[in-house]
């Protein structure tokens, strides 16, 4: 969800917001949160309500899908009586794959990009592309968009209008959709 400066909601529509899983990020806000702006937070993500002042996410990054971020780890507090906590930055224009999870003292550098069901426990550099349990540098953020970028020359594109669930997909195009990806990805705006 975008955030919308100022937009104020009432009690019934955070209640539904959260049933559908989706964070009240005006309220992580309120506590501490450091929110930049168009930030994308996907569907059952969570941040870290209980340190959520530990976190801060940049302009434009995107937390797709059931991404964690964890600011503390209670793993330690039957043995020390203390939890450890560390700071979370992730940077502008950052991406987190769907289910990944961004464990205490990280830092995720602006473009940097994280593989889906990835494990972020140690820093990820500026413009690295990253992934696995624990994440590792795969490569360059900028090479992983050219080769893309590459690809889209021979491969299918859709547009968004009419083809995604937001831009009103009709079963005419789900079926054109799934006969031009029988033989590899596409894309879609």
């Amino acid at each position: 969800m975008k955030r919308r400066i100022g937009t104020p909601i009432g009690w019934l529509q955070r209640l539904r917001l959260r049933l559908q899983g989706v964070v009240d990020s005006d309220v992580l806000v309120e506590r501490g949160l450091q929110l930049g702006h168009d930030v994308y937070i996907g569907p059952r993500a969570i941040i870290d309500p209980w340190h959520c002042w530990l976190i801060s996410i940049g302009d434009e990054a995107t937390l797709a899908p059931g991404v964690h971020l964890l600011a503390h780890d209670a793993s330690t507090k039957r043995h020390l009586g203390f939890t450890r906590i560390g700071r979370i930055t992730i940077g502008r224009r950052a991406f987190i794959g769907a289910g990944s999870i961004v464990l205490p003292n990280t830092r995720i550098g602006d473009d940097a990009i994280i593989g889906a069901g990835s494990v972020v426990r140690h820093d990820v550099p500026e413009g690295v592309l990253a992934a696995g349990n624990p994440a590792q540098p795969l490569g360059l953020s900028t090479d992983y968009i050219a080769r893309h970028r590459e690809a889209m020359r021979s491969r299918p594109r859709f547009p968004a209008n009419g083809f995604t669930m937001a831009g009103g997909i009709s079963e005419p195009h789900r079926a054109q959709m799934r006969d031009a990806l029988i033989d590899g990805e596409g894309y879609v705006e």
